[in-house]
């Protein structure tokens, strides 16, 4: 909170926000708050970047410009390779029960 001494022979203050003018008081103490509402606006920029992680068509803060469906296409490729793995296992473990059972290729 900053003030502007508009008459300091007579302690007279504005406060720019708001536009109001008092009188200057040695009794009471003010803080600026523009260091934590510079604190609050980084901490909005990583809490606003926590939720455009969840969205993969949302930039986030620190990537390059463009990348904005890097993580869509990343978890296509992903997803896809762990599918042919599940599958390959799945039908190697079918494969083995039809042998062991007798069913695929004539027994032992």
């Amino acid at each position: 909170m900053t003030t502007v001494h508009v008459a300091p022979e007579v302690n007279l203050v504005m406060d720019p926000m708001s536009g109001l003018v008092a009188t200057e008081r040695e009794d009471i103490i003010s803080y600026s708050m523009d260091p934590i509402l510079e604190q609050l606006d980084e901490l909005d920029k990583v809490a606003d970047d926590m939720v455009n992680s969840l969205s993969p068509n949302m930039p986030l803060l620190n990537s390059n410009p463009g990348r904005e469906r890097t993580s869509y296409y990343a978890g296509i490729a992903s997803n896809a390779f762990y599918g042919i793995i599940v599958g390959l296992i799945f039908a190697t473990i079918i494969i083995i029960a039809l042998y062991a059972m007798g069913q695929f290729g004539g027994g032992l």
